[in-house]
């Protein structure tokens, strides 16, 4: 009823065709005109992608995580905490109401 089918991708044909960047001849320019140009500006290197941290960077982003790790942790182990004691003291109020409503029906 439904089947799937697999896209088909052509064979790779093997041909290659190499990028070629023309470089410019000193003797087809000088042969066009005769008077000087200006030199070509050079070219501006490509900038890495890589971030590069010297001995103090390193520090400074070591000591940061570690305080957000460490301020993290205390918000974590603050919100467990607070969370016990809740539960602890609703536990607390019903066994106080427990013994209270007891209290109450052996009396009558």
């Amino acid at each position: 009823m439904l089947r799937p089918r697999i896209p088909v991708n052509p064979l790779p044909t093997g041909i290659v065709t190499p990028l070629v960047q023309p470089t410019p001849s000193t003797d087809i320019e000088s042969a066009a005109c005769n008077h000087r140009h200006a030199p070509a500006p050079a070219p501006v290197p490509a900038q890495s992608s890589a971030l590069r941290l010297t001995p103090a960077g390193l520090a400074v982003v070591v000591a940061s995580g570690a305080g957000a790790v460490l301020v993290v942790g205390t918000v974590l182990v603050s919100m467990l905490l607070a969370v016990a004691v809740s539960a602890a003291s609703v536990a607390v109020c019903a066994v106080v109401l427990r013994s209270l409503l007891n209290g109450q029906h052996r009396h009558r």
